[in-house]
């Protein structure tokens, strides 16, 4: 297995919820940390959980639907860590309605964040993996990308595509020698979906804890570098 002790990490929307899980399970590792988000406090609040379990933490504040704060935000970052090994587009937004009912404006707004979003930050970060000649690059999908339901079809189209682009990417990723996986997850008791979306009520004896993906994120990127998981799901043991 590889040891993950000092390499560099960048993970949006890292303030809370899964990307805050993956980047305490990271520190605890040894891996130095980037953050990105839209709330400055959450992300202020994270760094000085990250630095506590000893490794550096930085964050920006970005939203990954506009391409020019993701490129100054990275810029920010690659002069704090030069070298990013790892990159986990985690941020997305969801919100559920019929095709009728949901607002132009909040479909494509979906689509913006969730999709763009993993375009604008990949497009950024791969350059700075290519001169180094490596990296990892984790894309979250999400189970609805694999089946489409009622009401969710903005928020599952969005999902496909992150699963279509990020399955071209590792393709064209491979002979650079950076590995992409696609993890398309099933829910999770995350503040977006217990608060916001109010889809669980997050019992853990039941849902999929935030900590329970963070760990399947680590023991991807632990493998050795001739083995590339190119897609995994999870799912709760209760349906």
């Amino acid at each position: 297995m590889t040891n993950l002790n000092n390499k560099t990490a960048f993970i949006t929307g890292g303030g809370r919820g899964l990307g805050k899980a993956t980047a305490i399970a990271l520190a605890k590792e040894g891996v130095h940390v980037a953050i990105s988000g839209r709330n400055e406090k959450q992300l202020e609040d994270t760094v000085a959980e990250l630095t506590a379990l000893g490794v550096r933490a930085t964050y920006a504040v970005l939203n990954v639907g506009n391409q020019a704060e993701v490129e100054a935000g990275i810029k920010k970052i690659s002069s704090i860590f030069p070298q990013v090994d790892i990159l986990i587009n985690n941020a997305g937004i969801a919100s559920f309605g019929t095709v009728e009912e949901m607002p132009s404006s909040t479909w494509e707004e979906i689509i913006q964040v969730n999709v763009l979003g993993v375009y604008y930050v990949a497009k950024a970060i791969i350059p700075l993996m290519k001169a180094q000649g490596s990296g990892d690059i984790i894309n979250i999908a999400s189970t609805a990308g694999l089946k489409g339901s009622a009401n969710s079809s903005a928020y599952s189209a969005s999902k496909s595509a992150v699963i279509g682009f990020s399955e071209s990417l590792m393709y064209e990723m491979r002979k650079e020698n950076i590995r992409v996986t696609t993890l398309t997850p099933s829910t999770i008791a995350t503040d977006m979906a217990m608060t916001d979306l109010k889809i669980t009520d997050g019992n853990p004896d039941k849902v999929l804890q935030p900590e329970d993906f963070a760990e399947l994120i680590v023991d991807i990127l632990k493998f050795n570098k001739r083995a590339l998981i190119a897609n995994a799901s999870i799912f709760s043991t209760n349906p």
